[in-house]
């Protein structure tokens, strides 16, 4: 069996493209915005979104989930320019880390979550994180009286 299809990694930079128009909606005033109750700044909600993409990369790299955040530079999450430029970072290392799993049989594949996942589910797992996010912060641009980007509201609704 063939490894992950060009077409899936289209879908990939498409859903990718929701949160580049959605950093491009917002402020660094929008990111301090909290929503009542126990809940994080949008900016804290970006900031958790690198954390989890860094995670799934070093799953595909090493086919095992580390579920432990990494430290991100003090106040990453007050600035869309800051969250911007790590988000391209994270991106070209998730590509680079999926690209050799493109022509290679991956049927075969495994990542241990603490229960194993078949390769091709924790690649789309990745993506559903990414549109559970954009569900998050399209109730934080509907709080603050933001119009949705495009996409988000063509994908999100």
């Amino acid at each position: 069996m063939p490894g992950i299809a060009p077409m899936e990694f289209d879908v990939l930079h498409q859903t990718q493209h929701i949160r580049a128009e959605l950093m491009d909606a917002i402020t660094d005033a929008d990111l301090a915005y909290k929503l009542p109750g126990e809940n994080p700044t949008l900016g804290a909600l970006c900031r958790e979104m690198g954390q989890v993409e860094h995670m799934y990369i070093g799953s595909f790299k090493t086919l095992k989930m580390d579920w432990n955040y990494i430290a991100v530079e003090p106040g990453m999450e007050t600035s869309v320019a800051r969250l911007k430029k790590w988000y391209t970072k994270l991106d070209a290392d998730l590509e680079a880390a999926l690209l050799p799993y493109r022509d290679r049989d991956i049927q075969s594949l495994v990542v241990d979550r603490g229960w194993p996942m078949p390769f091709g589910g924790q690649f789309h797992t990745y993506r559903e994180a990414l549109l559970i996010f954009y569900g998050k912060a399209t109730c934080y641009l509907r709080a603050l009286g933001k119009p949705l980007p495009e996409q988000m509201r063509g994908w999100i609704g």
